[in-house]
């Protein structure tokens, strides 16, 4: 691992309690690097009311780092220079991801396909080809290694270009039918997983790979999705992030294509071929919209220290009013600032101490929630 101690203790900030993708950028942009994020954590819980987080122990950042080079996989950091850029243009990427395969597959284009894991046989052959077409045109398919769609994408783009994200640990083979698609991938295509080694997926995991899929992509291709699917996650997160959404129309007889039929009356692009999903990504510019945010992402994430400009410590008289806007519904971070009269880098300071404190949630779209 370059840069071996900070990116061990940037391993062992995201691992630790409470730090999530938001919290550890925020961090790291405070402090200038993860040591003294690390030790500022405490001291900010308690202003934030609450009990001290726990600290990822150094012992189990190394047994993970060593899981990690005994299956051969390395660490991606969010300021590394192979950190893909559309990745990095979400408001919560992945501070770290760790990697198995030809990670120069990320190089190319990319176009996520998702879809329903109980889909008919027809739609995933359609999958399989589509995701061949596309891959023999020099684009990687990103997908998550799920049943139906998903894995026939996986087949029809493996020895050419295939992504698998994945929501557990990378030697943990989920759906376990899928382990020799899942080795194969990790040798001749690329495998991602954001959680550690050993890790098996949860719930609560899937949507963070979600976001993964939808943000690694210049778009996303849906076929067949019940409407309150993961794939329709998916879709969602990709339009939020300004890619495009594509989706393959169905019978309105079968309850498999709902979901799609319905993106399109939203809005989304109707796609039949590979043709005209080429023609859609075609001249997306990966690093056009992320011109203003490479600034950002990189004093983020850079190892030298960062001084923010301004006192960011909150009083307690402000911290109060502040607490006192929040409740159990969602509020986006604009609205507090507009209401608290605070200036934003207080009252995101202020969050960052009542989130480290176990007493704020954070939601899509830069809301927050509070905790009981």
């Amino acid at each position: 691992m370059g840069k071996s101690q900070e990116a061990f203790d940037r391993l062992r900030l995201i691992r630790s309690e409470n730090i999530g993708p938001v919290t550890y950028q925020q961090m790291i942009r405070r402090f200038g690097s993860a040591a003294r994020a690390l030790e500022a954590i405490p001291d900010m819980a308690k202003r934030g009311g609450g009990r001290t987080p726990r600290i990822a122990d150094p012992k189990q950042i190394d047994a993970e780092i060593n899981a990690a080079r005994d299956l051969g996989a390395r660490f991606l950091f969010l300021d590394d220079p192979e950190y893909p850029a559309l990745l990095a243009e979400l408001s919560n990427p992945p501070p770290t991801l760790l990697w198995q395969g030809r990670l120069e597959l990320l190089e190319q284009p990319t176009v996520a396909i998702v879809g329903a894991r109980n889909a008919s046989a027809a739609a995933c052959r359609f999958a399989s080809d589509l995701a061949n077409s596309l891959a023999e045109a020099g684009v990687s398919i990103v997908s998550g290694l799920a049943k139906g769609i998903d894995t026939a994408a996986h087949r029809g783009s493996l020895g050419k270009a295939t992504i698998a994200v994945i929501a557990g640990g990378l030697d943990v083979f989920y759906p376990p039918e899928n382990e020799e698609l899942q080795r194969n991938i990790a040798e001749r295509g690329l495998l991602l997983a954001e959680q550690p080694p050993g890790t098996e997926p949860r719930a609560r995991h899937f949507p963070y790979r979600n976001r993964i899929i939808a943000g690694l992509s210049r778009g996303t291709v849906i076929i067949e999705a019940a409407p309150r699917s993961g794939s329709l996650i998916t879709a969602r997160l990709a339009a939020e992030a300004g890619r495009q959404v594509m989706a393959i129309p169905g019978s309105p007889l079968d309850p498999r294509s709902r979901g799609c039929n319905m993106l399109i009356r939203e809005g989304a692009t109707l796609v039949q071929s590979a043709d005209d999903v080429l023609e859609l990504v075609r001249h997306f510019d990966d690093r056009a919209e992320s011109t203003l945010r490479s600034e950002e992402v990189g004093n983020n994430c850079k190892f030298s220290h960062i001084q923010e400009s301004g006192d960011l410590d909150v009083s307690d008289l402000d911290r109060e009013p502040l607490l006192n806007l929040l409740s159990a519904t969602p509020v986006a971070v604009d609205e507090l600032i507009r209401q608290s009269g605070l200036s934003p880098a207080s009252v995101q300071f202020a969050l960052l101490e009542l989130e480290l404190a176990g007493r704020l949630d954070r939601h899509a779209g830069a809301r927050v929630s509070r905790l009981s």
